[in-house]
């Protein structure tokens, strides 16, 4: 956790941070930039979180999006409440209150050596982005890098600029598609399942990692199992359950496991024995 010039490490007292950039995504999605006050970058790693807080209204857990091989912090922000909406406001300049890192990370270690494959819906590309940043700045501890990549209409893609830049790279594979028909698009059309039969013959040994809405899991999952994919290769991101980010609140709690603490970043094979996990 990043520590002020005071040495204050309390898990409930934020730290200030700085937004150094800032760009609307869609219509509903900005992009942040931030620097932390204190002049050092936090220490986190994929997978992780943060809360996020302006005094006076709340504060939220928000996914980092940036890898910890850059500077600074980057996060997107959906606009789904008062919160949101204030944070939405904000210009560079502004400051907004960090706590954390908190969660579980990706499997960075483990993963060294395998191919990784990155099944992305909608908004669970954010989270994604950190690992697949970190994977791509480190790229000869992994094998073969691939993303699926589902969004539901054309006007609600996230990182445009970054995704074609992905297509153009020789080192991954980036697979996307849009569940609406739109008249300048032309690549697939429907769900992100409709992109696994295009990638079956590489699933096998590879690290699979998913991110998405909830109802994407069912039926992520369910393809997966029949390509013969191994609970144990499987990781989710089960984000959205969170709320203190520290266990105290109970809101994420799942029988023993807490999702900000034990995740949110979950082997599935040990959520196959959750009621209700996913």
């Amino acid at each position: 956790m990043c520590e002020c010039c005071n040495g204050q490490t309390d898990i409930y007292l934020p730290q200030m941070a700085t937004i150094t950039k800032r760009k609307m995504l869609t219509d509903t999605e900005v992009y942040m930039h931030l620097e932390m006050d204190c002049g050092q970058d936090l220490a986190y790693q994929p997978g992780q979180f943060v809360e996020v807080s302006l005094a006076g209204i709340g504060e939220a857990p928000i996914s980092i999006s940036s890898s910890p091989t850059q500077k600074g912090l980057e996060l997107v922000v959906r606009n789904v409440g008062s919160l949101t909406r204030a944070i939405h406001k904000l210009q560079p300049g502004d400051k907004l209150g960090i706590r954390g890192p908190y969660g579980a990370t990706y499997p960075i270690e483990e993963a060294k050596g395998r191919n990784l494959v990155f099944i992305c819906g909608g908004i669970g590309l954010v989270p994604q982005r950190s690992f697949i940043r970190y994977a791509l700045d480190h790229r000869g501890n992994y094998g073969k890098i691939i993303v699926l990549i589902g969004t539901k209409t054309y006007s609600m893609r996230l990182f445009c600029d970054e995704i074609a830049l992905w297509h153009k790279r020789t080192d991954m594979k980036v697979l996307e598609t849009i569940d609406e028909a739109h008249e300048q698009w032309h690549g697939n059309v429907g769900v992100v399942t409709t992109l696994i039969p295009k990638i079956e013959n590489e699933l096998a040994g590879s690290l699979v990692l998913v991110c998405g809405p909830p109802i994407m899991y069912k039926f992520v999952l369910i393809s997966l199992a029949d390509a013969h994919v191994s609970k144990e290769n499987i990781y989710v991101n089960l984000e959205r359950r969170m709320k203190c980010g520290v266990g105290k609140c109970g809101h994420c709690q799942i029988n023993d496991k807490y999702v900000c603490q034990d995740g949110p970043v979950f082997r599935f094979s040990e959520l196959a024995l959750v009621p209700e996990a996913i």
